[in-house]
Order: C-alpha cells, then sequence, then structure tokens
C-alpha cells in the first residue's frame, strides 16, 4: 500500500503564487514613461566661474591682498615725495592694510554709485534694446578698440598725465557694454567671461592710478604742513656736516659726563618705524615752515650715539 503524498512530513510545500517574488513581466496599470535622466550641462556657467575662482584664491587672502596693494602703492607715492622709498622705511603688511581705506575710500563709493545707477538702467533699457543689440554691440566694440589703441600707442603717449586713467576707462566702459549686449543676446558664455575680466582688470587698474595720485597728493598736502609734525631737537656725538640751511648746529659745551658735542634744530619727524626716524628739515624761524621739494631726508636710529627730545609742533 503506497503512502499518500500529502501525508509526507519530509516533502517541501510549494510555494505559493500570491506570496512569491513575481519573475514575469509586470501586467499591472502602467504609470507613465520614466522620466530620463538629466545630462549634466557641458556649457561654461557663471556658478563654475565661482566655484573655480573661490578654489584658486579664497575670498577673505583676496581682500587682503588688494588692501595690502592698494595701501602699498599710496603710501610708496606719498613717501617718495620726500625721495624715500617705502621698502627703507620697513613698514608691516598690516600698516599698509590700515593705510588702503583713504586711497580707496572714494573711488570704492564711485565704483558702488555706477554699479548701482548701471542696474537701474539696465531694468529700465533692458526691454527697449532688444531690437537695438546690434548698434549697442557696435558702441561697445568702438569703444574697446580705442582703448586697444590707445593702450598699444604707450610708446608714443605714455608721458601723457592722464594716460594710467583713460585707457583703463575705455576698455572697462567698452568691455562692459559688449559683455552686457551679449548677455541679452544670449551670446557665448567664455566671451562674456572674458569680457568681465576685462573689465575687472580695468577697474584694477584704474583704482590703482588713483591710490598713486591719492598718495602724491597727501605727500604734498603734508609737506605744506611741516608747521603740524612733531619738532625734533638731535644731540649727537660726531658732527653730521648737514647742508641745508634750515637746520641749525650747536656745539655743546663741554662738561663732566658730557658725551654728547653736537645738537641740531629745525627737524620734523615725518614717520618712525622700530628704532628708526626720519626727520625733514623744517627751519624755526618761519611759521609755517616751507618745504623745498628736493631737500634731503635724514634717517636716524635710537642709539647710544644719538638723544632725541620731541617737542610739540
Amino acid at each position: 500500500m503506497s503512502p499518500d503524498p500529502s501525508s509526507d512530513t519530509g516533502a517541501e510545500p510549494s510555494p505559493d503564487p500570491s506570496t512569491g517574488p513575481s519573475t514575469g513581466p509586470s501586467t499591472g496599470p502602467s504609470t507613465g514613461p520614466n522620466p530620463e535622466p538629466s545630462q549634466p550641462s557641458s556649457g561654461l556657467s557663471w556658478d563654475r566661474v565661482y566655484s573655480f575662482a573661490g578654489n584658486i584664491v579664497a575670498p577673505a587672502t583676496a581682500l587682503s591682498t588688494l588692501l595690502f596693494y592698494f595701501g602699498y602703492v599710496s603710501t610708496r607715492a606719498q613717501y617718495l615725495y620726500f625721495g624715500l622709498d617705502v621698502d627703507t622705511i620697513g613698514l608691516s603688511t598690516q600698516a599698509f592694510v590700515m593705510r588702503s581705506p583713504q586711497p580707496l575710500l572714494v573711488p570704492l563709493l564711485v565704483l558702488f554709485l555706477l554699479v548701482a545707477g548701471g542696474i537701474a538702467v539696465s531694468r529700465w533699457l533692458g526691454p527697449r534694446l532688444t531690437g537695438h543689440t546690434g548698434a549697442a554691440l557696435v558702441l561697445g566694440t568702438t569703444i574697446v578698440g580705442v582703448g586697444l589703441l590707445v593702450l598699444f600707442a604707450y610708446p608714443a603717449i605714455g608721458r601723457w598725465t592722464y594716460y594710467p586713467l583713460v585707457t583703463p576707462v575705455l576698455l572697462a566702459l567698452g568691455a562692459g557694454i559688449t559683455a552686457y549686449v551679449m548677455g541679452v543676446r544670449r551670446g557665448p558664455v567664455r566671451l562674456r567671461v572674458a569680457l568681465w575680466l576685462t573689465v575687472a582688470a580695468a577697474v584694477f587698474w584704474t583704482n590703482a592710478t588713483l591710490a598713486q595720485w591719492s598718495g602724491a597728493g597727501l605727500g604734498q598736502e603734508q609737506a605744506s604742513r611741516l608747521n603740524e609734525l612733531p619738532r625734533v631737537v638731535l644731540d649727537t656725538r660726531e658732527r653730521l656736516y648737514l647742508r641745508n640751511a634750515d637746520v641749525s648746529e650747536a656745539v655743546l659745551q663741554p662738561e663732566e659726563g658730557q658725551t654728547f658735542r653736537y645738537r641740531y634744530r629745525g627737524l620734523r619727524l615725518l614717520v618712525q618705524n622700530g628704532d628708526k626716524m626720519f626727520l625733514v628739515p623744517c627751519t624755526e624761524r618761519v611759521d609755517p615752515c616751507p618745504y623745498h621739494p628736493g631737500s634731503a631726508t635724514l634717517v636716524v636710529r635710537f642709539s647710544d650715539s644719538t638723544r632725541v627730545q620731541f617737542l610739540s609742533p
């Protein structure tokens, strides 16, 4: 008598089709076509430009570098008026950064106002420029061409006083107009980026020129007000043989314990850094004392061979 297959406890139960995984094609209702995966843009976007620039130079580092540079340019022009190289003074990086707001304040204020005005004009001009982009593009490229012509004409007109200001202004204006029109016309991103980089370089050049002029003007103003600088009485052990009529020399009477032999008056403290003093001649016989361009600047160190007295202006 054969056993009943259903009573065999060793046999595996057949899987339930309702609970097992379905290996056949789905017969359920369709939910629509699957969306295609988004393809990464192969073009150059502004986000990529910002990210690339940020990876090269950190914003704080770039700002500190710019402040240092403009402070250095202004300070160099200021003390060059007195025949003094700023590197001789040995100012620190922090000192140059602290001096940068003076030459940058007015140019940055004007720049921000121009940017705000440009944004307002673009909102008003944008809809009206749609049919006239060709003329605006010709205008922008023409100004860029004139700027390039002036730039390459440096050997002939480089001594022109306003050359370092007019040239970058032309380049910035022409490149800015061209880049804006190219943006309205959806031009190539790479070309627009190159144009805006040209604008940035031209603005940098303009600010550097203004910083240099600001420093030179500050030096001239300081030279006209030497009477506002601290007076200095200098005692030395050896004769200095100064050939400036504004500086008076007196021989000190020899006394016991007196090691200083000469006393000099008619000096003003221009700048001091560490143990170095930079003195300019300023006669005490005339108030205010005039500065004579070409006068020598005296460098004196704090040491045992000098004795210095500072007096109020």
